[in-house]
């Protein structure tokens, strides 16, 4: 784990709340979604059968726990959980909390529009949520 380094866009377009056994999940800055970026810290991985058999069990585990604890803090209609890479190729797994009436739904999120900052007292407090949910 000494060797992994984060990808400087995934550093730029996000903010880490919490580090866990596999992942330092993080959480998109762009308000218009509720958005975390698992990204496991391994080095050199981009894919994640590339992933040792122990760390994908792990990372399945963690993409569970972020899921249930963003649905719980949202109460979103619907979690979609993906792992592109077309861009950055660091492996990284989105979880994202979309809910009826948001920006674009039914469609995707990627590529639509121009991304939204959180003002800090609400993204602070969001992640004050997430963190207590991600540890009960």
């Amino acid at each position: 784990m000494s060797d992994f380094v984060l990808d400087p866009r995934l550093e730029n377009d996000s903010t880490s709340i919490m580090v866990t056994g596999l992942c330092d999940i993080r959480l998109s800055k762009d308000a218009r979604w509720p958005w975390l970026i698992l990204v496991p810290r391994r080095a050199g991985i981009t894919e994640i059968f590339e992933l040792t058999p122990l760390d994908q069990v792990l990372l399945t585990f963690e993409i569970e726990l972020v899921s249930a604890a963003l649905k719980k803090v949202t109460g979103a209609t619907k979690i979609n959980v993906g792992a592109l890479g077309n861009i950055v190729r660091q492996l990284h797994v989105h979880v994202i909390a979309r809910s009826e009436g948001d920006a674009n739904w039914p469609g995707p999120v990627w590529g639509f529009g121009k991304a939204e900052p959180y003002k800090d007292a609400t993204r602070d407090k969001f992640i004050a949520k997430l963190r207590e949910a991600l540890s009960s």
